[in-house]
């Protein structure tokens, strides 16, 4: 396996930036002329790859230090991307820092242009927990020409909830969505280009909708909003894709579920 810290200077970014992508290779434990390993390692054609997200208050390492996804990612012959995103809720920022189009124009042009991936967008997938969660779905909801498949793990997907009345503990992270603010300091999140219902209701409509995966704990924090958002995408006629299991709003529940993630995406 590779894993590979990567810098270079972003243009939407204003400043130099880091991020980490995983490529499998060949293992000790196999042999390179094994009758299997050409369809596993085949760089010539580009490999499925993942642009996996963190949430709030993470970074491009999160995943590299608290789970196992190396490991997995290399098991299944998926290259993984995992960039930072500060808590932008990757948006574009009014402070310069171009988060959106960072994720969907110049990460994946970079990525595509140096790492043995898949150009092809039937291959090419999206995935997050918590702030990364409503990131996956919002991205590949803009961009479903980049992006087909989607996939969100305790997400923030009610965003207008979250924003406005967060869970008790949770730091409000407002800055992102500045542009929808009234002078009496709401928020008209329903309808506007944030809102996650409103992207995927107009997808759905044009035929265009990325694959949905859903996955959050019972005893999470945003347990309440994921089921609200789940009977809504279903109430719509929309194929989801729906796991919930014992665990809360933490590490041990991500590192079980993106294994499930991983099977999901790379399934016929």
């Amino acid at each position: 396996m590779a894993l590979m810290e990567v810098h270079y200077s972003s243009f939407a970014m204003g400043s130099n930036i880091s991020l980490n992508v995983f490529v499998p290779t060949p293992g000790s434990s196999e042999a390179i002329t094994d009758i299997n390993a050409s369809p596993k390692y085949d760089y010539s054609r580009g490999l499925p790859v993942l642009y996996l997200l963190h949430g709030a208050f993470g970074d491009a390492f999160s995943w590299i230090r608290y789970s196992n996804i190396d490991r997995y990612a290399q098991d299944r012959g998926i290259v993984v991307v995992m960039a930072s995103a500060e808590n932008s809720f990757y948006q574009n920022l009014k402070g310069g820092r171009r988060y959106y189009d960072f994720f969907t124009e110049e990460l994946p042009t970079f990525i595509q242009n140096v790492f043995p991936v898949s150009r092809d967008p039937a291959r090419t997938y999206i995935a997050g927990f918590s702030m990364g969660g409503y990131g996956a779905w919002y991205l590949a909801n803009r961009r479903p020409d980049l992006f087909s498949k989607a996939a969100s793990m305790s997400g923030a997907l009610n965003i207008a909830s979250v924003i406005s009345n967060p869970p008790e503990g949770v730091f409000p992270l407002e800055s992102a969505f500045a542009d929808v603010r009234d002078q009496d300091g709401s928020y008209r999140m329903e309808g506007s280009r944030y809102d996650l219902k409103t992207l995927i209701a107009e997808n759905h409509q044009r035929g265009c909708l990325p694959r949905l995966y859903q996955a959050v704990g019972k005893k999470d924090i945003l347990y309440e909003d994921n089921l609200a958002m789940r009977d809504w995408v279903r109430s719509q006629g929309i194929a989801l894709t729906y796991e919930e299991g014992p665990g809360a709003h933490d590490w041990d529940f991500w590192d079980e579920y993106i294994r499930h993630i991983l099977d999901w995406l790379l399934e016929d």
